[in-house]
């Protein structure tokens, strides 16, 4: 099995998700409901701020567990480098 970085704040991170998921399902409850886009606009917002956070969560925690992990040599350094590049590219892309 498996062990990632997040595992020890796996039920936070979990949490933090499903009350994003709330959120989200509050969204569109305002949209069927025909509230004012702005409110809609500014609850939008909040989700995607909560969703930010559990992303940088995400990321630090996996930055962390790659550098703790120093059996993998120089080439596997240089690839675990190059895979945080591409996630820290993912999230400001947005």
């Amino acid at each position: 099995m498996n062990t990632y970085g997040y595992t020890k704040n796996k039920e936070q991170i979990v949490k933090r998700l499903n009350r994003v998921e709330g959120q989200v399902r509050g969204v569109t409850r305002m949209v069927v409901e025909d509230k004012y886009c702005v409110d809609i606009l500014t609850q939008i917002n909040a989700a995607q701020a909560a969703l930010d956070k559990v992303a940088l969560e995400l990321l630090g925690e996996h930055a962390r567990h790659c550098l703790a992990n120093d059996n993998i040599g120089p080439k596997g350094t240089e690839a675990k480098a190059e895979e945080l590049v591409t996630a820290v590219s993912r999230m400001l892309s947005r």
